[in-house]
């Protein structure tokens, strides 16, 4: 398996650990990422006997905050995203949402989670469009026909974890170079979540000189990664409660501390995994405020 379908299997089963999936709908995932019966109970025993050795988590008390008296952070004065294509890598047409900035101050490529480019995703790219930075985010399912021919969410899942990493790479890329296209003159961003966190990191580690900033949100970062050829100023975003993803924070800093890169990391309180979408179940409407605020601070001090 390669690190992200790793990564993907490993969520599968920390969600059924939590209560989140059945066993049997955790196994019909993990068949479709296509591990064998065999392995896939041996994953599902390795996290439960993993969640039983570490301190208890308060994953429900951090869901049961879902409900929050305001809305979203971002969405009072979030744009529209509306569904636009652009020539992608070897000659295939990606499909992306886009949201414009009335009076953009930079542009800022947004990364989805591992269920595709879902209407999630399109509001955080609105949000980004009504906090002045014109925002693209592509659909990396677009060979595949895009999100939207899934009917079954964890096939879209399933499919993204068989794409290779150089795929992602490029169409992040080609994203980048029509944000630019379309923000002339303007410094870009990438923000990613939790799939996308992890992708954020890939872009940073495999050289992208046109970043000015960027904000993973609890992203794994790559093994053995090396943030070179990058001139980004990274805040990475993570849950206190998420020790899966947080693993990775110190290597993480130790690659920026040695690339000379501005970093911080924010650790976000009674927080897990995925806590700033406020579709899911682990949505904690304060650190997600917070984190909101912090973002968007960056990217004043770095996009301008």
């Amino acid at each position: 398996m390669t690190p992200l379908q790793r990564y993907i299997a490993e969520e599968i089963a920390t969600d059924h650990v939590e209560g989140l999936l059945s066993r049997r709908e955790a196994l019909r995932r993990l068949s479709l990422l296509g591990m064998g019966a065999p392995a896939a109970v041996a994953l599902l025993a390795s996290c439960a006997e993993s969640a039983q050795q570490s301190a208890p988590t308060t994953t429900t008390a951090a869901g049961s905050s879902a409900s929050p008296s305001s809305p979203p952070p971002g969405t009072a004065n979030a744009g529209a995203a509306t569904p636009i294509t652009f020539p992608g890598p070897e000659g295939r047409t990606l499909q992306a949402a886009w949201a414009e900035a009335a009076q953009p101050r930079g542009g800022v490529l947004v990364i989805h989670e591992n269920r595709g480019l879902t209407d999630h995703i399109r509001s955080v790219t609105g949000r980004f469009a009504g906090a002045g930075y014109s925002a693209l985010a592509v659909d990396l399912l677009s060979e595949e026909g895009g999100t939207a021919t899934f009917t079954d969410q964890a096939a879209a899942t399933a499919a993204l974890s068989k794409i290779p990493q150089d795929r992602f790479v490029a169409d992040l890329r080609a994203g980048l170079t029509e944000l630019g296209r379309r923000v002339p003159g303007k410094r870009l961003g990438a923000t990613g979540f939790c799939f996308g966190g992890g992708l954020t990191w890939l872009l940073l580690t495999s050289g992208t000189p046109e970043l000015a900033a960027a904000t993973p949100f609890y992203g794994p970062f790559p093994d053995g990664g090396q943030v070179t050829g990058s001139k980004a100023a990274v805040l990475a975003v993570y849950g206190a409660l998420d020790a899966r993803v947080d693993a990775s924070r110190r290597a993480a800093e130790a690659a920026l501390d040695r690339a000379g890169l501005p970093h911080e990391s924010y650790v976000a309180d009674n927080a897990d995994h995925a806590f700033f979408n406020d579709t899911g179940p682990r949505y904690q409407p304060t650190a997600a405020a917070e984190a909101w605020r912090r973002v968007i601070d960056w990217y004043g001090r770095y996009l301008g």
